[in-house]
């Protein structure tokens, strides 16, 4: 290999790397706004919990026929 070629594969490279960051970086911006939002949920259903009122979901129910 000349030197040219190994210049322009390290221009790659360090093309490749940045894209990979940038990846990386978006993709831990948006886990934290999920993680965000899922507290926010959990919060909320603990708070509806806490009240009582309402019935247990479908699914915790037995079926009719029991």
């Amino acid at each position: 290999m000349t030197r040219a070629d190994d210049e322009e594969r390290i221009a790659h490279l360090e093309r490749d790397i940045a894209d990979l960051s940038d990846e990386v970086a978006r993709q831990q911006a948006r886990i934290e706004t999920l993680e965000r939002r899922l507290a926010l949920l959990m919060a909320r259903e603990a708070d509806r919990e806490a009240e009582g009122g309402s019935p247990p979901p479908l699914a915790d129910r037995p079926p009719p026929h029991w």
